[in-house]
C-alpha cells in the first residue's frame, strides 16, 4: 500500500512564490513577514496539512537550524528535502538561514540561535571559524557540518561524500568509452569536494597511463554559467577534448550550452558527465550521466546526528563520507574515430 509523500517546506514555497526562509520563518512564528504574505503561506500549510509536530508530554520535540551560505539552487533544494524528512521522523522542526556569504555564520546569528532555543545546528558548505565552534560550544549548542568547505577540525562531526571515488568512476567511465583527451571543470580551490574531484580525475588518467594536461582542467563555481564558459574555453583548445567531466550537475547543463552554441551534439560530438544527480538530470536532453551524490541522506544523517546530540549521544563516527554511485544515461558515448 503506497503513502502520499510528505509535503516539504521547498515544494511550499514553490507555490506560495516565496523563498524557502520565509515559509521556515512562518512555520516557526518569527515575526519579520508581510502580514499578506503571511496569509498565503499559512493557507498553503492548512492545505497540505504541514504542521510543526509536537510531542504531548514533552512539548516540542527539537529545533534544528538548517544554514546555508546560498540557497538558490537545486542542490541546495536537496539538502532541505533531507533535513526535513529526518526532522519530521524525530517530531523535530526546521529553520533555515541564509548567510549570503561562506564566511561563515557571524555575531547577529549567533544571537538568533540563542533567542529561538535552537536544539542544534546543521551546517551547509560554509566555512567555520574557530571562533565559532567555540562559541557553539560554550552555549551547549551541537553542531554537524554538511559537505564541509575545508578540512574540519578534530572533533567536528561532518557528513560529506566519497567525491575523489567520484571524480574517479566519472573519468575512468570516460576512458573505458576511448576518450583519452578528457577536460575537467571543478569548483573553487579552496573547496574540499573540488581538489578532491581533481584528484580523482587525476588517478584515472595515470592509472591509464595518461599524462594530466594543465590546460584540459578549469576551477569556476559549480554553477550553469561557470560551465558555460569553462566549457567554451576548453572547446576552444587547439586540439579540444572529446569528453568533459564537470564537477556539478549545473556546469554540465552549462557546457551543454556551450556544445549547442558551437554546433556540437551531445554525446555525439562531445560526452559530457556531471556531478550530484540532481532531479533535473534525469529530464535533461540528453539525459545527463552523472555522479550521484547522496545529498538528502547526507543532510538526513546529519539532522539525526545533532539532534542525538543534542540529547547526550555522541556519534559513532566524528567524520561521515557517504557512498558516490556513476549513473549512466544518454550523455556519454564513444568518441568519433
Amino acid at each position: 500500500m503506497s503513502t502520499k509523500r510528505r509535503v516539504t517546506i521547498a515544494q511550499i514555497a514553490e507555490e506560495a512564490g516565496v523563498s524557502v526562509p520565509t515559509v521556515s520563518k512562518v512555520i516557526n512564528g518569527r515575526p519579520e513577514v508581510a502580514p499578506d504574505t503571511r496569509h498565503r503561506i499559512e493557507r498553503l500549510l492548512h492545505k497540505h496539512g504541514y504542521q510543526r509536530r509536537v510531542s504531548q508530554d514533552e512539548g516540542p520535540a527539537g529545533l534544528v537550524d538548517l544554514v546555508f551560505a546560498e540557497i538558490e539552487s537545486p542542490w541546495a533544494m536537496e539538502i532541505v528535502r533531507g533535513a526535513e524528512d529526518a526532522a519530521h521522523e524525530a517530531g523535530a522542526s526546521v529553520v533555515i538561514s541564509v548567510l549570503h556569504t561562506h564566511a561563515g555564520p557571524g555575531r547577529d546569528w549567533l544571537e538568533r540561535l540563542a533567542a529561538r532555543r535552537t536544539d542544534g545546528v546543521v551546517i551547509v558548505a560554509s566555512k567555520l571559524s574557530t571562533v565559532v565552534q567555540a562559541q557553539l560550544s560554550a552555549r551547549s549548542l551541537p553542531f554537524v557540518v554538511v559537505d564541509p568547505e575545508g578540512e574540519p577540525a578534530p572533533g567536528v562531526a561532518s557528513v560529506g561524500a566519497t567525491n575523489w571515488h567520484g571524480g574517479l568512476a566519472a573519468t575512468r567511465h570516460l576512458l573505458e568509452l576511448g576518450h583519452r583527451r578528457i577536460g575537467m571543470i571543478s569548483g573553487p580551490a579552496d573547496m574540499l569536494c573540488s581538489q578532491a574531484r581533481i584528484d580523482g580525475y587525476r588517478a584515472a588518467l595515470e592509472t591509464a597511463g595518461l599524462q594530466v594536461e594543465p590546460e584540459l582542467i578549469r576551477r569556476g563555481t559549480f554553477l550553469v554559467d561557470s560551465g558555460h564558459d569553462h566549457g567554451h574555453a576548453l572547446l576552444s583548445l587547439d586540439d579540444p577534448p572529446t569528453a568533459i567531466f564537470a564537477g556539478s550537475d549545473l556546469q554540465a547543463f552549462g557546457v551543454f550550452e556551450a556544445a549547442r552554441q558551437r554546433g556540437m551534439r551531445v554525446p555525439e560530438g562531445l560526452s559530457v558527465v556531471g556531478f550530484d544527480d540532481l532531479p533535473l538530470s534525469r529530464s535533461a536532453w540528453p539525459p545527463l550521466t552523472t555522479v550521484r551524490q547522496p545529498l538528502q541522506e547526507m543532510a538526513a544523517l546529519a539532522t539525526r546526528t545533532v539532534l542525538g546530540m543534542g540529547r547526550g549521544e555522541p556519534p559513532e563516527t566524528r567524520r561521515v563520507e557517504l557512498a558516490t554511485e556513476l549513473i549512466v544515461r544518454e550523455s556519454t558515448a564513444p568518441p568519433r574515430s
